[in-house]
């Protein structure tokens, strides 16, 4: 069908939402009846005067509710309707943000996920399993109401880096470096404040923030990492009270960030009494000398490590070095955010850091991370891409004229999972950066990697007009 245009109204919410929205209507009206074929995206985002990406969210959305159906190079076209035997309400996911699929069928390839690489050792923690049952068999049955000593030791031990090493007595276990920021939120400002975040981050936070009823600010980038002038400006402007960031291997920009500029935010958050947040999760993959925010202002910076990137996800567990005097606030407000830490998991935790175990888990999978990031260099030779030897990740620039979220559906018809761009967006907004991000530590081979990544150069070698039904 080429004559059906929907009516949109500028400010009554997001366009992609207003136009899945009246798609949805119009099918339950009978105005588009089953097996009538929609617009197609680049055709209907002209004459509506939106850009593709926009109609390509509303025909994901309206996709994954069931209301069409498309294949290549056919097109979108509405299915039959059947009606549920009682109406339920539709669930509003758009509140919570995020590109990523929830489900994930069998078969795929996943490259949408930084997880720590498996290398066997679930067979060191079977064991450790076992002597904390039998140790502990008391803790076990019950609820965690202490902090160990040892486990705030194990946090200052993992955080430790280049000379640096944090006091016990700062450290806060938690349940991830999640919760460690929720926390540390929850701690330090009040439903209202604002909380600044770079243009392209881990947007979960960002999003939590939001759902918390503080107000989020973005800030934009130069290469890849926050520049000390866009930062000031804003703290000037808006003042925030607290900023994200993540200096060390940037997620998903793969960039560092210099070392002045990261003593110039320091003095900017000084002058403006900001709160810094230091995410090093995929800091633990570099080990290299770089100096931390929280040696240069101790006084204002939290300081996040876990596990998950470097020794096991499935631990859920972290720590967070955090300024004099505050640490028991954040504890309190890390057993209110997230229900607190369980005993069998952050003890497991502790004893690997502590035994020297998750030092060893962690050496080989840097070596193997090193490995799939040549290879992933090898099979990408003389296309775009910023990444380093030891990122498990790879930000792709995508040849003209894909799209990020039209390239993102092409690869999954293709059977592989990627993130697109709007996946790190920590708020709207109508740049564009035409890049994706290419993980590689959960395929269980490097074959099965080598595999995606050769079905990611082939579609990003081909004519993209034949996955338009899937952007």
């Amino acid at each position: 069908m080429t004559n059906w245009l929907p009516n949109l109204e500028p400010g009554k919410g997001p366009l992609y939402l207003q136009l899945a929205e009246r798609i949805e209507s119009d099918i339950a009206e009978g105005v588009l009846a089953p097996g009538t074929k929609l617009p197609p995206q680049r055709n209907l985002a002209f004459d509506i005067g939106v850009t593709i990406g926009t109609v390509g969210r509303a025909y994901n959305l309206i996709r994954e509710r069931g209301l069409v159906s498309g294949e290549v190079g056919r097109g979108t076209y509405v299915t039959e309707r059947r009606e549920p035997a009682l109406e339920q309400p539709s669930p509003r996911t758009e509140t919570f943000g995020g590109t990523r699929n929830q489900a994930v069928e069998p078969g795929r390839i996943r490259l949408d996920s930084t997880a720590a690489i498996d290398v066997g050792q679930s067979e060191t923690m079977a064991g450790l399993l076992a002597g904390i049952t039998k140790q502990y068999p008391s803790e076990v049955a019950s609820y965690c109401r202490t902090l160990p000593a040892s486990w705030q030791a194990a946090g200052s031990r993992w955080l430790s880096a280049a000379g640096w090493v944090p006091e016990p007595a700062s450290i806060v276990p938690t349940l991830g470096a999640h919760s460690a920021i929720l926390a540390i939120i929850a701690a330090v400002t009040v439903p209202g404040d604002r909380i600044a975040f770079e243009e392209l981050t881990y947007c979960s936070a960002a999003r939590s923030a939001n759902l918390m009823g503080r107000r989020s600010i973005i800030i934009q980038t130069e290469n890849g990492s926050l520049t000390p002038g866009d930062f000031e400006r804003h703290c000037a402007q808006q003042h925030p009270k607290l900023v994200f960031l993540m200096p060390s291997l940037h997620n998903p920009t793969a960039v560092t960030m210099p070392e002045d500029d990261r003593r110039a935010i320091v003095d900017i958050a000084r002058r403006y009494n900001v709160w810094l947040i230091e995410d090093e999760i995929y800091g633990s993959l570099t080990r290299h000398d770089h100096v931390k925010l929280t040696e240069l202002a101790p006084e204002r910076t939290f300081h996040i490590g876990g596990l998950s990137k470097s020794v096991a996800a499935g631990i859920r567990s972290g720590w967070v070095a955090c300024p004099p005097h505050l640490s028991a606030r954040v504890l309190t407000a890390h057993k209110m955010v997230s229900g607190g830490v369980p005993f069998m998991m952050m003890e497991l935790s502790a004893q690997l850091v502590n035994t020297g175990e998750a030092d060893s888990i962690r050496n080989e999978v840097c070596a193997e991370v090193n490995a799939r990031e040549a290879l992933a260099r090898s099979v990408f030779t003389g296309m775009e891409f910023a990444s380093q030897p030891h990122s498990p990740f790879l930000w792709m620039k995508l040849p003209d004229p894909w799209l990020s979220g039209t390239f993102k559906n092409a690869a999954l018809n293709e059977g592989v999972m990627i993130d697109d761009e709007d996946e790190f967006k920590a708020g709207r907004s109508e740049k564009v950066f035409h890049r994706v991000r290419v993980g590689l530590t959960v395929p269980t081979t490097r074959q099965e990697l080598g595999q995606g990544l050769s079905v990611l150069r082939r579609l990003m070698e081909s004519d993209n007009a034949s996955y338009d039904s899937y952007s």
